[in-house]
């Protein structure tokens, strides 16, 4: 269908809404994880090694469920059954996550939460893609951030706000109960949320059923959607193969913030020296570092709907340039940082970076590629989210005592810099459909 109708905003946000769900549960898994695997008895030099099941399963599954979701057609549509499919199995192991007894049953949780979270959110980039007219396509993935700024927030401020209306004490493990009713609520959520979208949003069917039907009936199915995958990457639009270079330092930056920020705020702001010689501050400072993360979100949907009005009354590449600048020195910031409040600063740019890293490069890339391939070029486009944090986390445990003189804040400072460079290489880019975008209000009507 090439012609596809204007959405309403509400119609939309119905569309979006289930991006509400899954980014309250890897929220919690921001915030969270770090401590919960130093509660378990991990080095900190070993973390990344402890992270390494988001990245590798994005790796693999990303652009599997994307070419997959191409080739499907059932009563549900084409992208929602596999939000459904996803969704169940991420809200069951974000229940099971802060029961964890040991490091390997916290390690293995974190697969399964992570695929299944890969399962679910893939698709729903090529879900808007699908469903809107290009000239809403800025808007659609803006309102994905915008759920993903309120998402995060929520998932991200919980435990502290437990912690304040009186939910106190540890399970046997040292996790405390804060962090294991936040999970439990996180998983309810994460369902709920997607279900809304799955029951009150439409997909369109494939525009040449015919020979939709004959490349589903292709024998080997695996078979085909690698060939499927390395077809894509050979043909790789010139736009994207740009777009890979800024994502590459903007996803080398974000695991470095989110591994280590926790830990740096509490000995930076708190004093904390250890989960074990100083729990009482790691706690507070841990909790104190998910309200930063809370503040970036809240930033991220404030301005989520004025980036339409920039991006087209400007210029998409030089607002992304901005707002990545912005984040790289929100994290450098944080060695100023003695007093705690100094944070809530850096995290400002982090929210103004996060919220153009979750929208613009994907409309970018969506005007530079054909509509029936959207799916597994979604898919293949999360490698250059994925390598980078691959790479990190191999990286920072053999440097980590090292270059970085075995000092968490130096990793956050090192993410910093990794943003700026990010910044800078957008100005290769080629944005190719950018003089083909209407002007889009920030309402959305």
């Amino acid at each position: 269908m090439e012609n596809k109708p204007k959405l309403s905003f509400w119609q939309i946000w119905n569309m979006s809404f289930g991006f509400l769900g899954i980014q309250f549960g890897w929220g919690l898994q921001l915030a969270n994880m770090s401590p919960i695997y130093k509660y378990l008895g991990a080095e900190e030099s070993n973390l990344p090694y402890l992270w390494l099941a988001g990245p590798m399963t994005g790796l693999l599954v990303q652009p599997i469920v994307g070419a997959m979701s191409d080739r499907t057609w059932t009563k549900l549509g084409r992208r929602r059954p596999y939000f459904l499919v996803g969704a169940i199995l991420a809200s069951l192991a974000l229940i099971a996550m802060p029961n964890s007894s040991a490091l390997w049953m916290a390690a293995g949780l974190l697969w399964i939460l992570d695929a299944s979270i890969n399962i679910t959110m893939e698709p729903f980039r090529a879900f808007v893609a699908d469903n809107l007219p290009e000239e809403q396509r800025t808007l659609g993935f803006v309102m994905q951030s915008f759920f993903i700024g309120i998402g995060q927030t929520l998932a991200n401020a919980l435990p502290f706000i437990l912690t304040a209306v009186g939910v106190v004490g540890v399970m046997t493990s040292g996790i405390p109960y804060s962090t294991l009713i936040a999970f439990i609520v996180g998983g309810i959520f994460f369902l709920a949320a997607v279900l809304w979208t799955v029951f009150t949003s439409h997909e369109y069917p494939p525009e040449d059923m015919e020979a939709f039907n004959r490349k589903k009936a292709e024998g080997n199915l695996v078979g085909s959607i690698f060939r499927e995958i390395g077809e894509a990457i050979k043909d790789m639009p010139t736009t994207m193969k740009q777009l890979a270079v800024v994502q590459f330092f903007t996803w080398f930056a974000l695991p470095c913030m989110w591994q280590f920020y926790g830990i740096t705020v509490g000995k930076i702001a708190f004093g904390a020296v250890d989960e074990t010689a100083t729990p009482d501050l790691f706690k507070q400072g841990n909790e104190w570092a998910g309200l930063m993360f809370a503040v970036y979100n809240v930033v991220c949907f404030l301005i989520a709907f004025a980036l339409p009005w920039l991006a087209n009354n400007l210029n998409r590449k030089m607002v992304h340039a901005f707002c990545l600048a912005l984040g790289g020195l929100g994290l450098i910031s944080t060695m100023f940082a003695t007093n705690p409040y100094f944070l809530i600063l850096g995290m400002c740019g982090v929210g103004i970076a996060w919220a153009s890293i979750l929208s613009m490069p994907y409309v970018i890339l969506a005007g530079a590629i054909k509509p029936e391939r959207m799916g597994v070029y979604m898919g293949v486009f999360n490698l250059f989210i994925v390598i980078p944090q691959i790479l990190m986390s191999f990286l920072i445990p053999r440097i980590y005592e090292g270059v970085l003189g075995g000092n968490s804040l130096n990793v956050v400072i090192l993410g910093g810099i990794s943003m700026l460079i990010a910044a800078v290489s957008v100005l290769i880019v080629n944005d190719v459909s950018a003089s083909k975008i209407e002007a889009v209000s920030g309402g959305g009507h």
